[in-house]
């Protein structure tokens, strides 16, 4: 949803909605204190692009949940400093959801994803690299930059984790605490609105656009996935997972 109309069930303060839609957000992991700073790059939008000057109000996530009003103590890029003045909870989501999806051979359709999922709530994306996958590198530190963007438009202050690519074969084997679920091409009767509802913490696998081996197939079921449908409509595979990340986030969002 865009900042002209924002709306954010999550929050459990008031006052965080009323700031919307002009409140411009900031992220930073490095806190000491009182004080928090922030990365150059940060600083500089804050700097040159806002033009904000010390003295000035300033909104500070650090990505675990909390936001920090807080007051610009130094608007100097390479040591920007903020003092801490008010500090905001926002309620985790009452669902957990990761998806593992293939890599896109056109990289534009995965950050697509993989911003839409961030503005919903997604928890973690796992790049999955299958037999049949056209593209096998995917640049962490970019996608990563894409995460916090999408983060801090969407007002979401629990950040999402996004991990390194890695084998399908190498992920299965990973435990999961929840329902695991693979999407297939495959003819499958279990249809996503019946079954997403069912669960709270959910696993989703999503292949490639030639979509998945009859044995990477095997091996998911094999770890406990269950085939789930999206409907009848053959769909791309970033288009799969932001109808999965989307279920979740009406199924379960509000309750």
């Amino acid at each position: 949803m865009s900042n002209n109309n924002c709306t954010n069930f999550f929050l459990d303060s008031e006052n965080l909605t009323e700031l919307c839609p002009s409140m411009n957000v900031y992220f930073s992991s490095h806190s000491q204190g009182e004080f928090i700073f922030l990365s150059e790059q940060e600083a500089l939008h804050a700097v040159k692009v806002m033009r904000m000057k010390e003295g000035d109000s300033i909104f500070i996530t650090n990505g675990n949940g909390s936001l920090f009003e807080c007051v610009i103590e130094n608007n100097h890029a390479k040591n920007f400093t903020a003092k801490i003045i008010k500090e905001e909870k926002q309620a985790p989501a009452p669902y957990y959801l990761e998806i593992a999806i293939a890599p896109t051979k056109n990289m534009d359709r995965l950050e697509w994803f993989i911003e839409k999922s961030v503005e919903m709530g997604i928890h973690r994306i796992i790049p999955i690299v299958c037999h049949r996958s056209e593209r096998k590198v995917v640049k962490h530190e970019r996608v990563q930059s894409i995460v916090l963007a999408a983060m801090k438009q969407s007002l979401k202050f629990h950040a999402t984790t996004i991990e390194e690519a890695i084998t399908l074969k190498e992920f299965i084997h990973q435990p999961f605490d929840g329902q695991r679920f693979i999407c297939h091409c495959e003819p499958t009767k279990k249809n996503a609105p019946s079954i997403l509802q069912q669960h709270s913490r959910v696993q989703i696998l999503i292949g490639p656009e030639g979509d998945f081996s009859p044995e990477e197939i095997l091996l998911a079921t094999q770890q406990n996935a269950l085939p789930l449908s999206l409907g009848e409509s053959r769909l791309r595979t970033e288009t799969a997972g932001v109808l999965s990340t989307a279920a979740m986030y009406l199924y379960h969002g509000k309750k």
